[in-house]
């Protein structure tokens, strides 16, 4: 048995992890009117600044069954009997079911698929841990260690407005939100794989000084801790950000990571998310 970790594009990895534990990436794509781009391709900086001048905004679309079949066919090839497949939440995304159609059209190689039932960073962390575990379990036994992990992982974003979501169809509960949007920071969580509003908050600041009551409350009974801090174009706000978090909880593994072109279609630029978990990590260390 040999054991291939497949995600995709929107997990936006280290490329030092991705080539470490060799983990295999299958791209999602952003759109601007006639021109698709590649996301694993696609300068992040670049989107942004697009994004921020065309009138109307990109859209995404998963990889095709297609592309997804060649990727099997290559590790089938390489010699692997076996792939894990941990894709963003299949409640905005069909890449997971893509996976699932794409598995059933190639034989010689076993796919098993993952909803990790939410997106970038937070969803990271079960790719990582997968690619830990590739080695020492069979691919069930690391499919229920993940299973097993989705009630120790959460993930909070605040957006600066729901322009983005609302237009791309990707908010559950948007009504709720709507109206006067001046100087409302939602924050939104996944629930069922999709994206909800959690509450709404005045002003940015206060919207962040929530985010870190509910950390400081969803961890004060765990000891090993790994969050993520994730920006959306806003490296300097994040780095500020970070730093008050390392200084508040000096006991967790904080790391940066990014909302890349797909994920930063649908909540915009200047979003703020934090994922963690009762966990630390070998390969961030």
């Amino acid at each position: 048995m040999k054991t291939a970790i497949i995600t995709d594009s929107t997990a936006y990895l280290p490329d030092a992890i991705i080539k470490s534990l060799d983990i295999r990436i299958i791209s999602l794509n952003v759109i601007f009117k006639d021109e698709i781009f590649v996301e694993q391709d696609y300068d992040v900086q670049t989107f942004y600044e697009r994004m921020r001048t065309e009138k109307e905004l990109p859209t995404t679309s998963q990889p095709t069954t297609g592309e997804y079949v060649a990727l099997l066919e290559q590790l089938k090839d390489e010699g692997f009997t076996d792939c894990i497949s941990i894709h963003l939440s299949s409640g905005i995304s069909g890449t997971y079911q893509n996976a699932i159609t794409a598995g059933s059209m190639v034989d010689g190689i076993d796919i098993h698929p993952f909803d990790s039932e939410i997106a970038a960073m937070a969803m990271g962390f079960y790719v990582i841990r997968a690619a830990e575990l590739k080695n020492a379990l069979s691919p069930e036994e690391i499919i229920a260690e993940l299973e097993d992990m989705k009630k120790d992982i959460h993930a909070y974003f605040i957006v600066d407005d729901l322009k983005n979501l609302q237009k791309g169809g990707r908010l559950t509960g948007a009504q709720a939100l709507i109206g006067s949007m001046l100087q409302v920071k939602p924050i939104l969580h996944f629930v069922d794989t999709k994206i909800v509003p959690y509450d709404k908050v005045r002003t940015k600041k206060k919207a962040i000084k929530q985010i870190k009551t509910l950390f400081a409350q969803e961890t004060k009974d765990y000891s090993d801790i790994t969050a993520v801090l994730i920006h959306a174009n806003a490296s300097e706000e994040a780095d500020d950000i970070l730093a008050e978090l390392k200084a508040e909880f000096p006991h967790v593994d904080f790391v940066k990571s990014y909302f890349g072109p797909v994920i930063g279609t649908h909540l915009g630029e200047r979003s703020i998310g934090l994922g963690y978990m009762n966990r630390k990590f070998n390969s961030f260390n």
